[in-house]
């Protein structure tokens, strides 16, 4: 057996997935705890409880979780952090944070350094590095306290030795500090480098106890399986490097619906719309991938050079609330208090659900308490969730042809008739846990980047396909199982050599069989 368990830590439900191969022998959800680990280890308990195995045959647990995510936009369980930039005297002019939304910099505090240094696009050396400066700057890190420092130098990813310079000189000084590195991240972008590495300082400490609350949820029930986090690629990260970059897990949430989707309907080429509670999120997939966005993607008001996928999100979910006459649903939601405040589960308040249940679509709460419920309301309400929704999946699509339609998430029932921009609308067995299976069959994945001539195209691009594959493998996939899945080059202005900035992504299924003999 090669069984995997898959576990979606959503705001209002955790979902779990117990799968054999592309098999899923066990669905199940569970409330979400304020404190994560009860909820992960009540859902484990029902797993455990409605599958017939043992915990021994386990060979992995995947999560995925939006803590990190929440963190951010929340502006909660964020740590003071400072951000040293080293690209003077070119980056004085911008400097860092200077777009950040007031109470998210004041969060991470007053902690901004510039010091000389730096490399230009092709390796030489931008400044000198001046190591008084350096000793000042880390003189004042160790007076203010600071435990999370980030490190962001310009074109850090084509040569980031000024960031590992004055991360050992830190390190030397302040042996218990904390350092994130802009170049790995692996972005060319200053700016948005620079903001996800100092996210990503930010939220170290809180990463190391929800990390150790989900070891300790699975050493509770008797799993001694290794643990992976979910990127927001698609792939997988282990424990260890879950720690090190919470922020990699950032929308990790919708690439899981997205690659569970496509899993569960063999479709490789197709627009999801993954309907929850409170809201709606429509993406794409792309060769069974979640197309990613080609813009900077913004988390919490700040713009960041992550991977994640291109989704659109709605303000409509199972929980959403209704006016009277159903002219309006959204985007305000009851949220995880649907099964208390709805209408048809005994409460004062019309939803989403409401409209599904009475029209005959759902079969759950009581149907006669939606009685006063006018049949037009009903109707109206159900167009408009039709009319958004089928607005957004036209947004999405790449061309005007019709799309195959994948609905999954617990709201689906919202859904019922037929959608205009649709060529075929598939509704999969387990849509409503769609996150989990996507967790449980993610993948380990490495990306790499530089920039070259184009004259040396060819060449930099086979290298640089073979360093993907050995990260891959090295992180623990099936040698023989490893593709290319995304290629992405462009071309770089204002050189005095035309050149290319060259991406390459590797991924392969995890080697189950030697996790087993280990």
């Amino acid at each position: 057996m090669s069984l995997r368990i898959g576990i979606d830590v959503g705001g209002t439900h955790t979902d779990a997935v117990l799968v054999d191969g592309s098999e899923v022998r066990v669905a199940i959800k569970a409330r979400t705890t304020a404190d994560i680990e009860t909820g992960v280890i009540d859902a484990l308990q029902q797993l455990l409880a409605a599958g017939d195995f043992a915990t021994a045959d386990v060979r992995a647990v995947m999560i995925g979780t939006t803590q990190f995510t929440n963190a951010v936009v929340e502006r909660r369980e964020l740590t003071p952090s400072a951000i040293v930039r080293i690209a003077l005297p070119t980056g004085r002019m911008v400097p860092p944070k200077i777009d950040w939304p007031d109470d998210l910099a004041q969060a991470l505090g007053d902690h901004v350094f510039m010091l000389h240094g730096g490399r230009l696009y092709d390796g030489r050396e931008l400044a000198p590095a001046r190591d008084a400066e350096a000793d000042a700057v880390i003189e004042a890190i160790a007076a203010r306290e600071l435990d999370c420092v980030a490190v962001a130098s310009v074109f850090a990813p084509v040569d980031a030795e000024p960031e590992r310079a004055f991360a050992a000189r830190l390190q030397q000084r302040l042996p218990g500090v904390r350092v994130v590195l802009s170049s790995t991240f692996g972005r060319i972008g200053l700016l948005e480098r620079e903001n996800a590495a100092l996210l990503n300082a930010a939220l170290l400490p809180f990463a190391e106890r929800v990390v150790d609350g989900f070891e300790r949820a699975l050493a509770a029930r008797g799993l001694r399986c290794p643990l992976y986090i979910s990127q927001n690629d698609g792939t997988l990260m282990d424990t260890a490097f879950a720690r090190r970059f919470p922020a990699l897990t950032f929308a990790s949430g919708p690439t899981n619906s997205l690659r569970g989707a496509g899993l569960l309907t063999g479709e490789r080429q197709a627009v999801v719309v993954d309907i929850g509670g409170t809201t709606s999120d429509i993406g794409v997939l792309r060769e069974g991938f979640p197309r990613e966005s080609n813009l900077g993607v913004a988390v919490g008001g700040v713009r960041t050079s992550f991977r994640m996928p291109d989704i659109l999100t709605l303000g409509i979910g199972g929980g959403s609330l209704v006016t009277g006459d159903g002219a309006c649903v959204g985007p305000r939601s009851v949220g995880h208090r649907l099964l208390e405040a709805g209408r048809a589960f005994g409460g004062d308040t019309l939803t989403a659900t409401d409209l599904a249940i009475a029209a005959g679509h759902l079969d759950i709460g009581d149907r006669e308490r939606l009685h006063s419920v006018a049949a037009t309301t009903v109707r109206r309400g159900l167009k408009v969730i039709h009319a958004r929704i089928d607005e957004s999946i036209d947004r999405m699509r790449s061309s005007s042809d019709p799309v195959t339609v994948i609905l999954v998430g617990g709201g689906t029932a919202l859904l019922s008739g037929p959608l205009t921009c649709a060529g075929a609308i598939h509704r999969p067995e387990h849509a409503a846990v769609a996150n989990a299976i996507g967790a449980a069959h993610a993948e380990i994945g490495a990306e790499v980047e530089c920039m070259a001539p184009v004259a040396e195209r060819e060449a930099v691009l086979a290298d640089l396909k073979r360093q993907a594959s050995q990260r891959v493998v090295a992180a623990g996939a099936l040698e023989d199982r490893i593709r290319i899945t995304d290629v992405d080059e462009s071309a770089v202005s204002y050189m005095a050599v035309p050149t290319v900035r060259l991406r390459v992504k590797a991924v392969g299924p995890l080697d189950l069989e030697a996790m087993a003999d280990g």
